[in-house]
């Protein structure tokens, strides 16, 4: 899978991890130089306390376009370490 904005892959992998239909990349595959660290955060009731990164490709910014759970609930502890995407990114085969 990749998960792709602005012209660039962001993440690569064969190992994602599907939760309510989005693709959770494991972190080590998501390029580090795109994603900023954002104030953002919601709660899920059983996943537990979500963070978000903004997306920064080319000049262009999409805030808040990646999310992934530091400490994800135990329902959901195949997510931990991992990213998804959203907000234009296309997440593809």
């Amino acid at each position: 899978m990749k998960a792709i904005w602005n012209g660039q892959t962001i993440a690569e992998s064969n190992n994602t991890v599907v939760v309510e239909n989005n693709h959770y990349f494991p972190k080590e595959s998501v390029k580090a130089e795109y994603l900023t660290d954002s104030s953002t955060h919601t709660t899920c009731p059983w996943k537990g306390l979500a963070s978000y990164y903004s997306l920064t490709v080319d000049g262009k910014t999409n805030p808040d376009a990646a999310w992934y759970y530091p400490d994800p609930k135990d329902a959901a502890s195949q997510i931990k370490d991992h990213v998804a995407f959203w907000k234009g990114v296309k997440v593809e085969a």
